[in-house]
């Protein structure tokens, strides 16, 4: 069974004994302030003292009401203001992980521009290469020529050239043959690895 408290407490010059499960102290409170209000209410009401009570309980109604919807509006602002912070958690999160995928992004756009990039100096290393060989070539192809030139002079010159000349001239215009097929073969390739950097400088410019 719960403790009840018994206080002698005075409302508008008469004393009564209030009892309740509300501390001594609370319960003095509450005649103090009710007998506050009635003495407010007599100054301005000429009355008996269950008119000035009745008209106290009236107001002190009207202020309880006045409460009541107050606190229900600030149920109301509690609960909104809980689906705002809802609202703005779930905003916060969807913003982490568009944050999280940009991030994710930007990491395989540097990887692609690297690998790009590494890609781009193969190709122009390759190019180089090439380049200096189809020099190369080029130098051996215009000896060789010159060579099959200056045999078929010889040849022309003579009225039966021997066995040995011919088989020269044969193994030069074999190797002549191969070394222009080289040439065409490095000259593809290089027109190739010409189109592959220009995508590639496209692709790094943009």
């Amino acid at each position: 069974m719960s403790n009840r408290n018994t206080v002698t407490v005075r409302i508008y010059g008469q004393e009564y004994n209030i009892s309740g499960e509300q501390s001594r102290e609370q319960i003095m409170r509450i005649a103090d302030y009710v007998d506050g209000k009635m003495h407010k209410i007599g100054e301005s009401f000429k009355g008996s003292a269950s008119s000035a009570a009745v008209l106290t309980a009236v107001n002190i109604a009207a202020e309880y009401f006045e409460r009541e919807a107050e606190i229900e509006e600030l149920r109301e602002a509690e609960a909104s203001f809980k689906s705002e912070v809802d609202r703005y958690s779930l905003l916060w999160e969807e913003a982490k992980d568009s944050l999280a995928q940009y991030k994710e992004q930007m990491a395989g756009s540097r990887r692609q521009q690297e690998e790009n990039i590494r890609t781009f100096e193969e190709k122009n290393e390759r190019m180089e290469y090439l380049s200096n060989q189809l020099r190369e070539v080029e130098g051996h192809n215009e000896v060789l020529r010159a060579r099959v030139e200056e045999l078929t002079i010889k040849l022309s010159m003579a009225e039966e050239a021997p066995e040995a000349a011919q088989r020269e001239i044969r193994e030069l215009e074999e190797k002549c043959r191969d070394i222009e097929s080289s040439f065409f073969d490095i000259q593809m390739e290089n027109i190739h690895l010409k189109n592959d950097l220009e995508a590639l400088r496209k692709r790094l410019n943009r």
